[in-house]
């Protein structure tokens, strides 16, 4: 990014809120990991800032449950028990449909062609066997779907739960090509009802797709030895 590209964007966006993105950022992605350690001055020398805005974005964390802060002791990336995960799958399942119903009725067709976009790079990402770049993208077309759903507390609420889940499934994630290509096609369905103007399918499906993650999950930590467990 370009020195004129970071003063656009900070005229849109204070200096703590672009940090607190790129430390969620690293966190979906695996670069922090649960249960690290935050420390200020090796982020802010990363980053290249003071640790002021380190300190906000901690904050800004702290509230949507991806941090811990332990006092005389600092700041550590959140670790996700199996019922807190469980949980949130319970509501995320609801919220898919919501989801689903909501954008099918008043999807744009510039919308479509973001979706659509997204969906080509994930037929590559499959093609290509790279699972770190279509998990990055499977996040990004839920996070799509949800944001053009008309309703900015629902896309806000999604948000923040699957930032949490995402502590927890960087601890049982597992994905091959195979699940990759039963993933893309599960995609490409949600796509079409949405595209096509079908609210139901398109809750149906979302619906459908999260309970399947729940219950891969289940499958997961049933595999896992109990000493190894993540609980």
């Amino acid at each position: 990014m370009t020195f004129t590209n970071t003063l656009q964007l900070l005229k849109n966006q204070s200096l703590p809120a672009l940090v607190q993105e790129e430390l969620e950022r690293m966190i979906l992605d695996g670069r922090l990991l649960p249960g690290e350690q935050l420390r200020e001055v090796p982020l802010a020398a990363l980053l290249g800032i003071s640790r002021g805005p380190i300190r906000e974005a901690f904050r800004g964390m702290e509230e949507k449950g991806l941090v811990t802060v332990v006092k005389n002791c600092g700041v550590y990336v959140r670790t996700l028990d199996v019922e807190e995960a469980d949980q949130i799958y319970e509501v995320r399942i609801v919220l898919e449909a919501m989801i689903g119903e909501k954008v099918a009725r008043i999807i744009t067709s510039e919308g479509l062609a973001v979706l659509n976009k997204i969906i080509n790079n994930m037929e590559e990402a499959v093609e290509a066997a790279d699972i770190n770049r279509y998990t990055a993208l499977n996040f990004t077309f839920h996070d799509t779907l949800a944001s053009r759903c008309g309703n900015r507390k629902l896309h806000e609420t999604y948000q923040r739960l699957v930032a949490e889940l995402s502590l927890f499934r960087r601890q049982t994630y597992v994905h091959d090509e195979n699940s990759l290509t039963i993933s893309l096609a599960e995609h490409q369905a949600i796509f079409r009802a949405v595209a096509e103007g079908h609210p139901d399918e398109a809750a149906a499906l979302l619906m459908r797709h999260a309970a399947d993650s729940r219950q891969r999950l289940h499958q997961v930590l049933k595999n896992i030895p109990e000493e190894k467990s993540p609980v």
